[in-house]
């Protein structure tokens, strides 16, 4: 490995080039004369070359150190110029917030007026990555989880709420009779599936409550997608059990109706994930606050 000359080296040849004086470079460096002199004297040792000429209790520059400091003073001008911005820079009130697809059509979206008044100097950027990735190398500044934590310990992790289990319909499906139980909505009507990942169980979940036979899956009526399942619902075309966060803004509206109590799904609950040190910045403290208030506010 090459002989790499000190930074302080460098610094010292700029100041007693541009002020011609040792004296005058120590006062603008903030160090002793002698310290000028020694890093200098060291400098033009590594070099083996003499970078200045001496006159009196003045010093300019050689043919050599004019050549020299030629190529240095603008380099040293680049990293004190970017050692100045980042210095100088003020954090980021933008935060880079991942949750999978369907939480941010159904939940985020609802509640980004709500957020915008709570915290108007915060931007919230959301990315999708469904599956467990490096926060930091992929850009990612905290997630809403919905999950387990298993493949994020290396990570802050904190619960903000469980996964209920509700039966979701159509409104128009009750028409003549508000009363009907999940029961009476099974022997007369279909049911949907959603079979990604998180939501492959909850029928079973479900069922398995009520002491229920799980129904089986009918042609058409069987999605990946959640998001796909609850336009299928509100479309009439039958029942689906799904989370109660994720379909809480469409009761609010009627386009869907909760039937039955929720069921408390052990598979998976809701967490908010960043780094550790991510919980010293003021704008990742404000979001978590938010999330908070909003995932005990559905609990009550």
């Amino acid at each position: 490995m090459r002989k790499l000359v000190p930074l302080k080296s460098i610094y010292a040849f700029v100041a007693v080039a541009e002020t011609g004086s040792m004296t005058d470079a120590a006062e603008v460096l903030s160090v002793s004369h002698s310290a000028v002199s020694q890093a200098i004297k060291a400098l033009e040792s590594q070099l083996d070359v003499s970078l200045f000429r001496r006159i009196g209790r003045r010093v300019e520059l050689n043919s050599v150190g004019r050549k020299y400091y030629r190529k240095v003073a603008p380099a040293l001008a680049q990293i004190v110029e970017a050692s100045e911005a980042i210095a100088r820079k003020k954090p980021s009130n933008r935060i880079t917030l991942n949750m999978v697809n369907s939480l941010a059509l159904h939940w985020w979206i609802p509640r980004v007026q709500d957020f915008n008044d709570y915290a108007p100097h915060i931007d919230i950027r959301i990315s999708n990555i469904i599956h467990a990735f490096d926060l930091e190398r992929e850009g990612v500044d905290a997630a809403l989880l919905h999950g387990k934590t298993d493949e994020w310990q290396d990570y802050y992790c904190e619960k903000l709420g469980d996964d209920e289990l509700i039966m979701v319909c159509s409104p128009h499906l009750l028409e003549g009779n508000q009363q009907a139980t999940p029961q009476q909505l099974l022997a007369k009507y279909p049911a949907i599936f959603a079979t990604n990942p998180r939501r492959q169980n909850d029928w079973q979940v479900w069922c398995e409550h009520h002491q229920l036979a799980v129904p089986s899956q009918q042609k058409n009526l069987t999605f990946t997608a959640s998001v796909q399942a609850v336009q299928a619902t509100i479309r009439r075309l039958g029942v689906l059990i799904t989370h109660k966060q994720f379909v809480r803004d469409d009761i609010k509206h009627n386009m869907l109706v909760q039937v039955g109590e929720p069921v408390l799904n052990p598979h998976q609950a809701f967490y908010f994930v960043c780094l550790p040190d991510k919980l010293k910045e003021e704008r990742i403290l404000v979001l978590r606050n938010w999330l908070r208030g909003q995932f005990a506010a559905t609990s009550e």
